[in-house]
């Protein structure tokens, strides 16, 4: 039997950490849906197309692909912002959704990340988490994340863009980010990173449909 377990959250709540763990620990693939919607805007930028081109975002959303992915391009500061911009548009959600689901329906089940896994791409997912941190923890788990990639890590600069970014993906007319009602959700503001795992560990086993 498949089991999905779809994990939600706000900017570094540490959710895909989670995710990636998580789907190590059971063996399954992992998706980090977030990064569809980075890619699409830097495909946009590469272009020297505006992130508000609406028909053009939609065409670079159905190219992707999954494995051409430049993973350290796309986690940068700059590109979490411009996804952003991106992520708020309903065509733009509306072309990858079926990207998401496919991976979603592996034989063995899968792990995804985002922001409307729960909501939207797996609603019938059994193991539902929402990990969840004050701005000023995400803030400062940002900073120092873009600290040791050699990156500005301004840390008033960087709450700003957390709080605006939590503004824009909650108020978005489609999809927006909020936990499921049938979501466990995980608080990891006090948590180190194996607190938090230990926790998401056993909201799963607690919820998978076997054991």
């Amino acid at each position: 039997m498949s089991i999905v377990i779809a994990i939600d959250g706000p900017a570094a709540s540490g959710k895909g950490t989670l995710a990636r763990r998580l789907a190590a620990h059971y063996g399954l693939p992992h998706l980090d849906t977030g990064l569809l919607y980075r890619a699409t805007a830097c495909a946009l930028l590469d272009e020297g197309l505006r992130l508000d081109d609406v028909e053009a975002a939609v065409a670079a959303a159905r190219s992707l692909s999954l494995t051409d992915f430049n993973e350290t391009r796309l986690r940068a500061r700059d590109m979490g912002e411009a996804a952003s911009v991106v992520a708020a548009m309903p065509a733009v959600r509306e072309a990858l959704i079926d990207m998401q689901r496919v991976f979603a329906a592996r034989p063995e089940g899968a792990v995804l990340d985002g922001r409307d896994i729960g909501t939207v791409i797996c609603p019938d997912a059994k193991v539902k988490i929402f990990v969840s941190a004050t701005p000023e923890t995400r803030a400062t788990r940002r900073a120092l994340e873009l600290a040791r990639a050699g990156e500005d890590a301004d840390y008033a600069a960087i709450l700003e863009d957390v709080r605006k970014r939590d503004a824009r993906d909650s108020g978005r007319s489609a999809a927006p980010l909020k936990a499921a009602a049938d979501a466990v959700t995980l608080d990891t503001t006090d948590l180190d990173i194996e607190e938090a795992f230990a926790a998401a560990l056993a909201i799963v086993d607690a919820r998978r449909p076997y054991r």
